[in-house]
Formats: C-alpha cells, sequence, structure tokens
C-alpha cells in the first residue's frame, strides 16, 4: 500500500530530484503538456437512463453541465479544458449511409451543437470509438469505417479521440491504431489522439512504446481505474514497478495514462485524494476528473485546483517522474521527477 501520510507530506514539500528520461513526440503539435479535463466514465459509465436517472445519464445536458461548471468554477482557469465523451453515446447500428448515429434521446441536437455549445465556453470536447467491430459496450466500432468516422468526428468539431481495443485481435493494434492517427492527422483538424493499445496487451514487459509514441498523444497503459483507495493505490504500485519499461518515452507531445482522478466521488478520504493528485502530477500524467462537478466540497475543488501541484504535472520539460525507493513492506516511498527549473 501507499503510505498516505506520507503522500500528504509530498504533496506539500514537492519533491525535486533528478530523473533520466528521453523525450518522443508525436507530429500533431498537440498535449506539449499532459492534457486535463472531465471524464464521463468512471462516474456515469453506461448510464442511459435519462427517463429515469435524468440528472445522471450521459446526455448533451450531463456535458454541458460540467462544461459550465468547468468554465464558472474556476477548473478552466487552471489548465482542465476537454469535456470528454466516453462509450455508449451512439445508437446500435450505423446509418443507412455507413455513418455513426448518436443516440436521439441524449444528444437530441446532435454532436456538431454540443461541440460548438462546449466551444462557446471556450473548452474542448472529445469521443470515444474502439478499433474493434465493437465498442467495449457493443455499440459499433470503427473497424472498416476508420476514414470516415474520423471525418464526421472532425466535421462535428471533436476535440479529442480515445480509441478503446475491444472486439479485435490485438495483433492488429500495430497497425490499426498508427492507421488511425494518420486519418486523424489527414483531417486536417488538430485531434488530440488517446490509445489503449498498451492495455490489452497481455506481455507488459515487451509493449512497443517507441510506435505508440509515434502515433499516439497518450496511452492507457493498465487496468481501469475504479472508486476506491485499493484501485488507486495498485495503480500508483503498478506504475512504480514498471516505469523502467515506459517512462523514457514519455515527454511534450507523448504521456503515459494512470487512468481517471476520482476526486470527489466516494472512494477516497481527504490524505487518499491528495495522494492521487500528487502522484499523478509526478508521473506527468492525463488530470482527467471522473466525479460530479455539481456535488464537489470545497476541499475537493482545493486539491483539483491546486496549481503548485499542477504546476508539476505541467511542468514543460515533460521528464516523468519515478519512484525511487520504497520499502520492503510497501509502508512508504519515495518518488522524484527532474523539473525544468530544477
Amino acid at each position: 500500500g501507499i503510505n498516505a501520510e506520507y503522500g500528504k507530506q509530498w504533496y506539500q514539500r514537492r519533491v525535486r530530484e533528478a530523473v533520466v528520461s528521453t523525450q518522443s513526440t508525436g507530429d500533431n503539435g498537440l498535449a506539449r503538456t499532459p492534457p486535463m479535463g472531465w471524464l464521463n466514465w468512471e462516474r456515469y459509465r453506461c448510464n442511459t437512463d435519462c427517463k429515469n436517472d435524468p440528472n445522471n445519464c450521459i446526455s448533451a445536458d450531463l456535458f454541458l453541465t460540467m462544461a459550465k461548471l468547468m468554465k464558472y468554477e474556476g477548473y478552466a482557469d487552471v489548465g482542465y479544458q476537454y469535456v470528454n465523451i466516453d462509450d455508449c453515446w451512439m445508437e446500435r447500428e450505423r446509418g443507412s449511409d455507413g455513418k455513426l448515429v448518436p443516440n436521439p434521446e441524449l444528444f437530441p441536437n446532435g454532436i456538431a451543437a454540443l461541440a460548438d455549445a462546449i466551444h462557446a465556453l471556450g473548452l474542448k470536447i472529445g469521443i470515444y470509438e474502439d478499433y474493434g467491430t465493437h465498442t467495449c459496450g457493443g455499440f459499433p466500432g470503427t473497424r472498416g469505417h476508420i476514414e470516415d468516422d474520423v471525418d464526421l468526428f472532425a466535421k462535428w468539431g471533436i476535440d479529442s479521440l480515445k480509441l478503446d481495443g475491444c472486439y479485435c485481435n490485438v495483433s492488429e493494434f500495430a497497425t490499426g491504431y498508427p492507421a488511425v492517427s494518420k486519418a486523424l492527422n489527414a483531417t486536417g483538424r488538430p485531434i488530440l489522439y488517446s490509445c489503449s493499445w498498451p492495455a490489452y496487451l497481455s506481455d507488459k514487459d515487451h509493449v512497443p512504446y517507441g510506435a505508440m509514441a509515434e502515433s499516439c498523444n497518450l496511452w492507457r497503459n493498465y487496468a481501469d481505474i475504479q472508486d476506491s483507495w485499493s484501485s488507486v493505490a495498485n495503480i500508483i504500485n503498478w506504475f512504480g514497478d514498471n516505469h523502467g519499461n515506459l517512462a523514457s518515452f514519455a515527454g511534450p507531445g507523448n504521456w503515459n495514462d494512470p487512468d481517471m482522478l476520482i476526486i470527489g466521488d466516494f472512494g477516497l478520504s481527504f490524505d487518499q485524494s491528495q495522494t492521487q493528485m500528487a502522484i499523478w502530477s509526478m508521473m506527468a500524467a492525463p488530470l482527467y476528473m471522473s466525479n460530479d462537478l455539481r456535488t464537489m466540497e470545497q476541499w475537493q475543488k482545493e486539491i483539483l485546483m491546486n496549481q503548485e501541484v499542477i504546476a508539476v504535472d505541467q511542468d514543460p520539460l515533460g521528464k516523468q517522474g519515478l519512484r525511487v525507493f520504497q520499502d520492503s513492506k510497501k509502508h512508504y516511498e519515495f518518488w522524484s521527477r527532474e523539473l525544468h527549473d530544477g
């Protein structure tokens, strides 16, 4: 486990020690620092029941509400900018023209109208698809429709794509994920590209991070986060144990992604929330909240908007921090990260 008190102390002190890392930069010019924003999945999952649960279903109203709260409660001012739609946003079948169709009950005015409203707030919008025949939730995947789908996303005004890896053979990832990257760049619209490529590979010691860094702005390395301290601690331990395989590929334009921030949900205490924010920032991780911004406690807001900690995450040098010590009983550990100013 991770010692929460140590996390709190680190949070206050901001360790600044040297690490050796190299950088690989994608060619779309995006994510020069880890992206920040909000993503619905951990908190809202695939809740499409707007009839019985209108306040918590994944509707246009929910995403626009979260966007407005990001804008007017200060989150955008400290760097949170992407409002990301995850799985289950579309109809179960493509339209007669072969194109993806937003669920009309969730998005009665379509995705483009929601994108316009989010852009009007000065924010960006992200969407989800899957490289396989279906998404993880069983909706149409992008297999056989790559160019049509990314062109549609660009037409809608999408700023970020998360591409999952369900319902396909992992042996196809090495050609499939780069193919989508090329298609995104060919649209002429800057679209951040989040890949789930490594998360599905069973041999974590032989993950082609170099190829990922050439195609993806960020990539999910490990298990999905759950709303519990045990899940957060498991992810921290995994990254601490495996940073030798992946940290050297992180840098401006390319980031390892330990998954969402669950600060503001139900599973973390004050100290545990501070620890997640601190270690995610040490790891130069994307900071995507998955919570209900309508019900945040003041202390949760203060952790998520702590500008000193965010400055560590967003450090322009872009070197990922490493765990440099862990005691034999895993009661405490030390992390180190080099920043641009020492």
